[in-house]
């Protein structure tokens, strides 16, 4: 996916597939994210933000990080999703394939929950790093500041009923809280991601 034209994956993603879908564009709302922030602390270097050097380089750093770990999400989200489809076709002519089909589909929709759940994990800290970027980020690309804490609402929103979707089937308790713990952090995010955007627009517009 890392590899593809746009264009490519765009109808890939409008045809009649089971993935990539939702899932798989969370996780671009999430790289995304991270390089526009990125772009931000590039902006950010020199003699006049010495003052703020270290936190830059760490963010510029943080977010390449992150937006590696979102497009390989992207991908574990496409194959995690393929299972899940290829579980359900398996056979349910007898008891014991009913069974196995059962375990199956229950195993494969734990796998289909976690790269969601961690696209969470990703926009949290993208918005906690636009927060720390704002006050001390290139004035001249601070909307750029406040696209990327949007872009990471976006990723997280779109995960989260991606992660909820999955929750019905799942039999592991443990795996089932775990999942359910990631979606409960998405309102907290995205109430960040206005008070960013917030802020800048005050800036913009004062």
């Amino acid at each position: 996916m890392r590899d593809e034209k746009i264009s490519d994956f765009l109808n890939r993603l409008a045809d009649r597939v089971p993935a990539p879908g939702g899932g798989a564009s969370a996780a671009l709302h999430a790289a995304q994210a991270a390089a526009l922030l990125g772009m931000v602390a590039r902006y950010s270097t020199g003699e006049k933000y010495d003052e703020h050097r270290e936190a830059i380089e760490r963010i510029i750093v943080e977010t390449d990080e992150l937006r590696a770990t979102a497009l390989r999400l992207a991908e574990e989200d496409e194959a995690a999703f393929t299972a899940v489809t290829e579980a359900y076709k398996l056979p349910r002519d007898t008891e014991e394939t009913k069974a196995a089909r059962s375990a199956a589909i229950a195993k494969a929709l734990v796998g289909a929950g976690r790269p969601p759940a961690e696209v969470i994990a990703a926009a949290l800290a993208v918005v906690g790093l636009a927060e720390e970027l704002l006050p001390i980020g290139n004035r001249n690309v601070i909307t750029d500041v406040a696209a990327a804490t949007e872009a990471a609402r976006a990723a997280a929103t779109t995960a989260r009923v991606n992660v909820e979707i999955n929750l019905g089937g799942i039999k592991d308790e443990k795996a089932r809280a775990e999942l359910a713990a990631a979606a409960a952090k998405v309102d907290d995010i995205a109430a960040r991601a206005e008070q960013v955007t917030a802020a800048v627009r005050r800036e913009i517009t004062a």
